[in-house]
């Protein structure tokens, strides 16, 4: 710490020029030391030079906005013109890393602003400074002699500005002021100007002449004096105060009442313009009288924290008195017989149910370790709420309690049948599991995640797992989660802390082996809690979940018997080590056979008890049914078709209802009762409103430039038209009647991602290449100024798959020639005319079939993919596999062979 004690210094009586700090909230008053905290650099450099002068002086102005936190006054409207003129006794570095400066002020006498001279702002500085820079040039020129001797010159100047740099001057040239600024400076405060802070012209204030043995005078200076007595009587750092003034003084204030009255004021808490009218007043009565005011509100204030203190302390006395006679009450009880303690219940509780579990040794240990510390801690204390918080957990999670679990296969296929329809690899894919857990008597260390797009029944098939097995079952989403104690658990010492999902499930199901189903894994949020797939990681790895640790529980969880099943949409946004132990199962969407046996067997039973017509004569038939699919309900899923199902019973038991309540005679009623409604595809506008999907295919008749493909979304398969055209004219005459041919370009639209540009590129490179080996005369791509446009606009794409379809597209408008109808292919090219495997081929079929495709041209190496699809799917369409894109090119085209092989 930096000190610097101020030498003795005669006060001048007369200091017309000063430098100006602003003070927020309080005035200062003569003849009361007050210390301030400095920061502005600019200000502390000042200092440093008055002290270093000798001219330890400045004034003190208090500011009108109590918010104010500068050092530099730029402007007389932001303080009252009347302060003090005070002396600066000591100083020292404090604050952050020792930048700031606490000075210890002594105030000598009122005194005046008469004018102000602000700080120049960074534009007239930067003026200034150019001016200058440009006249020294001038003298440069004119005067080599004067050159020299400046250098001299700036050389000291440096060495100054080096020394001042190190007591905290950052400035890196001298900066000349203005003449019309520096003018403004006595020969006094002159090397204050070149520190840019705030400068006033004061005079002195001077009391009125008073006549001390005045009767008014004299009842008001004892009236202040007996307020200050009793003020100090009840407040003891007020008392401490006056003691200290006193000592400081020699006690001379209590005789002379201007003194009184700025001695009251300055140790007030009274508000601000309170205190600056007792700094202003020279009239001593009248200083009297506004000091006095300002004393009795203070008074006021420290009786009324006084009564405030002693209704707290009678409600402490009263509250240890209650406590205490609350203590000889229960041991009068207890001694009686009369009742038992709480404690002793809740005890008895915990020790009951941990005799009907089967804890391991280390849980044991914890739990009579949590039983001990409830036994001898308060019931009022608030650790014993946490304690009996976390011995109601730990007692509620059944350790050692099974469900007896069913490998029966018959059984098995039974519930899955009865719950789904179709879904045969699926069902299969699950009796082997079932199967090998049968053989092993344990299904443990198996990770189950159903995959597919929204609607195909991935959460009701994990249910249905459960009933085959004969599990309990709990769902929990984890679709957003950005928590991990939400996995994890909270630790117990946050109020309102809480076990994670699984402690949650195992106290809900009642059951070491459960079946728990992690929805939505594919969606896990992004939080900055904790990482949630090292969470899962933990949870769900079977070399690792035998010793779960919960955050709130504390001791390992055994959850190596609980069956994890996990649903997604996709597969690409699940970690990494997540999907690496898991078995998927995939589940594709439904095709339209499929969705109308789901809506006939399925949903409507389920719509018809839901809206109460089952004893109703209601029925939706087939062929509404299958215009639902068609028109209304196309997704991949049935979750739409649910839905539209539900909204027609709805409107159904509207319809009688109202006939119900409109009917009048016992005719009419009886009627209404044994009202018949059928829904059929030629009624079924009325219920659902005009059909939603007018037509899956946007071109009836193909066009040259247009080839239909097929993709892949996590909604299911969809068919993806690709569009091609030229922009500009192939060559055109220009104004001189002189032919002109375009430039070729290739630009592509419909929101695709890089992936799919990138596979795009490489189509029109190929069929570049392939149409000056197939035609060499045709020099359609030299001047073709190619746009491709992938419908719809919105939504966004990408994926390698579309290349073969890309390909044709341009070779199609490069001949003029149109494919060939009812066809659509999909594949990823390469730059040699390979065809390279895709994936969701089943899903693309049906999105083919949707579309009333009769061909369908796909890689080679996904023939196997092919032969694996149900024999309803492939009806009607005919799958043909390509290696090299010439096989496609003579198909789509009717080029050579292009006889269709059936396989």
């Amino acid at each position: 710490m930096h000190n610097n004690t101020q030498e003795k210094v005669e006060v001048p009586k007369e200091y017309p020029q000063v430098m100006a700090l602003p003070l927020t909230r309080r005035p200062l008053f003569p003849g009361f030391y007050k210390t301030l905290f400095v920061k502005d650099p600019k200000v502390i450099n000042a200092i440093n030079d008055l002290m270093a002068r000798k001219q330890p002086f400045i004034s003190v102005f208090m500011t009108k906005d109590e918010t104010f936190d500068g050092d530099v006054v730029n402007d007389m409207s932001q303080i009252y013109d009347v302060g003090v003129f005070a002396q600066i006794s000591n100083v020292y570095h404090s604050g952050p890393d020792n930048k700031g400066l606490t000075i210890l002020l002594y105030p000598h006498r009122r005194i005046k602003i008469k004018n102000l001279i602000p700080p120049l702002n960074k534009e007239e500085l930067e003026t200034s400074n150019s001016n200058n820079n440009s006249q020294k040039q001038n003298s440069k020129k004119e005067d080599n002699t004067n050159n020299d001797n400046n250098k001299n010159n700036n050389e000291v100047e440096n060495k100054n500005d080096k020394k001042e740099g190190k007591e905290g001057k950052d400035e890196k040239d001298e900066i000349e002021l203005p003449k019309e600024y520096t003018d403004q400076f006595d020969e006094v405060n002159l090397p204050l100007a070149k520190f840019n802070v705030s400068v006033v012209d004061v005079v002195n204030l001077e009391d009125e002449k008073y006549n001390p043995e005045d009767s008014i005078i004299k009842a008001v200076n004892a009236e202040l004096l007996s307020v200050l007595k009793e003020i100090s009587q009840i407040n003891q750092l007020f008392r401490e105060q006056i003691i200290s003034f006193s000592i400081q003084n020699g006690g001379t204030f209590f005789a002379e009442a201007p003194q009184l009255a700025d001695f009251a004021a300055a140790v007030s808490t009274g508000e601000p313009s309170e205190l600056q009218g007792v700094l202003e007043c020279l009239d001593i009565e009248e200083r009297l009288q506004k000091a006095l005011l300002v004393i009795k509100k203070e008074l006021a204030n420290v009786k009324l924290q006084q009564e405030i203190s002693k209704e707290v302390d009678k409600k402490i006395t009263r509250k240890q008195q209650e406590y205490f006679l609350m203590e000889q009450l229960r041991g009068i009880k207890k001694e009686l017989g009369i009742d038992t303690d709480g404690k002793e219940k809740l005890i008895e509780k915990f020790k009951t149910r941990a005799s009907k579990l089967k804890m391991p040794e280390e849980v044991q240990k914890v739990f009579n370790e949590e039983l001990n510390k409830l036994e001898s801690i308060d019931s009022l204390s608030p650790e014993f709420n946490v304690t009996n918080n976390y011995l109601d957990w730990i007692t509620q999670i059944p350790w050692g309690q099974r469900s007896e679990e069913n490998f029966d296969l018959k059984h098995a296929e039974t519930v899955l049948n009865e719950d789904h329809y179709g879904l045969k690899e699926v069902k299969e894919r699950i009796l082997e599991f079932i199967a090998v857990g049968k053989l092993k008597n344990s299904v443990e260390g198996k990770i189950i995640c159903l995959v597919g797009p929204p609607g195909v029944g991935k959460t009701s098939v994990g249910k249905s797992i459960a009933r085959a097995l004969n599990r309990d079952f709990f769902r929990f989403s984890v679709g957003g989660l950005s928590d991990v104690a939400e996995i994890k658990g909270h630790r117990r010492t946050y109020v309102g802390a809480m076990p994670g999902k699984i402690i949650q499930a195992l106290k809900k199901v009642q059951t070491e082996n459960p079946l728990i189903l992690i929805d939505e894994i594919d969606k896990l949020g992004k939080g900055t809690h904790g990482d949630l797939s090292s969470a899962l990681l933990e949870l769900l790895d079977p070399e690792q979940n035998n010793a779960f640790l919960d955050h709130y529980m504390d001791v390992p969880v055994d959850l190596s018997r609980v069956l994890f099943v996990c649903t997604a949409n996709v597969l690409d946004t699940i970690p990494g080590p997540l999907l690496d132990r898991m078995e998927v199962i995939s589940l594709s969407g439904y095709v339209a056979e499929e969705k109308t046996n789901i809506g006939l067997q399925y949903l409507s039973p389920q719509a018809l008890a839901i809206n109460g017509l089952e004893k109703k004569n209601v029925k939706l038939h087939k062929d509404a049914i299958e215009l639902l699919i068609h028109s209304y309900a196309r997704e991949s899923g049935v979750r739409g078709l649910k839905k539209l199902i539900d909204k027609i019973y709805r409107k159904a038991a509207l319809k009688l209802v109202k006939a119900e309540e409109l009917a009048t005679t016992k005719e009419e009623i009886e009627e209404a009762k044994n009202m018949k409604l059928d829904i059929t595809a030629e009624n079924l506008k009325n219920y659902v409103g005009p059909p939603i999907f007018t037509s899956e295919r946007l071109y009836d008749k193909t066009q040259p430039g247009v080839v239909m493909g097929l993709a892949w979304t996590s909604m299911g398969g969809s068919s993806l038209y690709i569009e091609s055209t030229l922009d500009k004219p192939l060559s055109y005459y220009n104004a001189d009647n002189k032919k002109v041919y375009s430039i070729p370009q290739f630009s592509q639209t419909g929101q695709l991602g890089s992936v799919m540009k990138e596979s795009s590129v490489i189509a029109y490179t190929f069929a570049k290449a392939f149409l000056l080996k197939h035609d060499p005369k045709n020099t359609f791509f030299q001047y073709a100024s190619i746009h491709m446009h992938v419908p719809e606009g919105a939504t966004p794409k990408d994926g390698p798959s579309a290349g073969c379809t890309i390909t044709t597209a341009l070779l199609s408008l490069a001949m003029n020639q149109p494919v060939k109808d009812n066809v659509a292919m999909t594949g990823e090219i390469t730059l040699t005319g390979k065809i390279l495997k895709i994936g969701g081929l089943r899903e693309k079929t049906i999105a083919a079939k949707r579309s009333g495709v009769k061909y369908i041209l796909f890689p080679e190496d996904n023939k196997n993919d092919w032969n694996k699809l149900p024999e309803y799917i492939k009806e009607g369409i005919t799958g043909i596999p390509v290696g090299w894109y010439d096989e496609i090119f003579n198909f789509v085209f009717e080029k050579g062979d292009n006889k269709v092989k059936d396989i």
